[in-house]
């Protein structure tokens, strides 16, 4: 298995990071039982606080797609995209480290 690493950037509406960041807490919630999912760590960018950073560590890519199906179509999800102005994913290449995938 190979470790899979992510960055999501998303970036609230005008004043709507508050909301985005407690839909992406409480996603984290639910992830926390997950035994697939290493890390789902979420920030706030200080300089701005509409846009929110998630930092996703998997166990596997089979782990992470399994995760995508289950909440696919959500309310949640529906939530989240509601607030969201813009959002970037970057793909990671674990390499080491302390951590997760380290």
């Amino acid at each position: 298995m190979t470790t899979v690493a992510r960055y999501g950037k998303t970036v609230a509406h005008n004043g709507q990071g508050g909301a985005l960041a407690g839909h992406l807490l409480g996603a984290a919630e639910d992830l926390a039982a997950d035994p697939g999912c290493l890390l789902y760590l979420i920030n706030r960018e200080k300089s701005d606080p509409d846009t929110i950073w998630v930092t996703e560590v998997w166990r596997s890519q089979a782990d992470l797609d399994a995760s995508l199906r289950r909440i696919r179509g959500s309310d949640r999800v529906a939530a989240v995209m509601a607030l969201v102005r813009d959002w970037q994913m970057i793909e990671l290449e674990p390499l080491g480290g302390k951590g997760p995938g380290g």
